[in-house]
């Protein structure tokens, strides 16, 4: 079962999910009792989930010029109601306006006009909402306008090396050596597609795991050596429609046979939409709220490392 502990975030995380500083966070605690964070074994503060959705809502408010004075005390319900109220626009147009925009950067060839766009999303929405809310319908919009011919392949591979880049930085910034579980993410040979291992990096990292990606296309052997060397606790490979359902299978099997017993496989990405559970060789997470269950999973097991 799920504890608040095992969901928490770090103060770290917290700051870059809620655009609110690490100073003024201890000075809300302190002032006005709220957040009111839990603390792990080693005495650090854990944001549970709820707070951090408070949080969001206070710093989204305080965007549109409320005092804080005014509403860090207030309860989850106000805040929503109070949000909900000076931000009527709903979200289907927002994010009809954020992919014709993205469109037009990339017809623009302005990849730079498009990366200040992106990152100005990430800033306003927060890495965890930004990853699930707007890099996953965004993706495939992008896939959708390329298939119609709307943009042609080169523009297609700008948006993957824009959006990887600012997942890069984020993932970069957040992993912290110490963090449990350690996570070597990467695909396999002939698949090409690297955006899902770093999205799935970015919400891991966020939640206190140490995430190494190898990015893509790396052979297994390399994987096993990878795995080793870096003390890895969980190897997590990502599949695209692209890869031949046929031989998915066989693929995760010889992976599963030569990693150490200890490691968990993980197998993501819309080509694991296909597969009938497998048990025995890996745990299936095509999705990424799938992968955050994945970690709680795991970190019940191992109650003894560090969230």
């Amino acid at each position: 079962m799920e504890t608040s502990l095992d969901l928490a975030l770090p103060i770290s995380a917290v700051e870059r999910e809620t655009g609110i500083s690490k100073d003024v966070l201890r000075k809300w605690e302190s002032r006005y009792g709220f957040p009111a964070p839990l603390r792990d074994s080693q005495g650090e503060r854990a944001y549970p989930p709820d707070q951090v959705n408070r949080l969001r809502l206070i710093k989204r408010l305080m965007d549109t010029g409320m005092r804080p004075s005014r509403i860090v005390t207030e309860s989850e319900a106000s805040l929503t109601a109070l949000a909900q109220a000076s931000h009527a626009e709903p979200r289907k147009n927002w994010l009809d306006r954020v992919e014709d925009l993205t469109l037009a950067k990339l017809c623009e060839e302005d990849p730079a006009g498009l990366r200040r766009r992106l990152y100005r999303e990430l800033l306003r929405q927060g890495l965890d909402a930004f990853v699930q809310d707007t890099l996953t319908p965004l993706s495939y919009a992008v896939g959708d306008a390329w298939a119609r011919g709307e943009i042609s392949i080169h523009e297609e591979h700008l948006y993957t090396e824009v959006v990887q880049d600012i997942l890069r930085d984020s993932v970069t910034q957040l992993n912290e050596r110490d963090g449990r579980p350690r996570v070597l993410l990467t695909t396999l040979p002939e698949e090409q597609h690297g955006i899902g291992i770093l999205m799935a990096a970015a919400v891991l990292s966020m939640r206190g795991a140490y995430c190494i990606s190898l990015g893509t296309q790396t052979p297994v052997q390399n994987i096993v050596q990878a795995a080793a060397a870096h003390d890895i606790n969980i190897v997590a490979v990502s599949f695209s429609n692209a890869y031949p359902l046929r031989r998915i299978l066989p693929a995760l099997t010889e992976l599963r046979q030569r990693l150490a017993p200890e490691m968990d496989l993980w197998a993501g990405g819309s080509g694991c939409r296909r597969l009938s559970p497998i048990p025995d060789v890996a745990q299936l997470v095509p999705e990424l709220p799938q992968i955050l269950e994945a970690l709680a999973a795991w970190r019940q097991r191992h109650t003894g490392i560090e969230p």
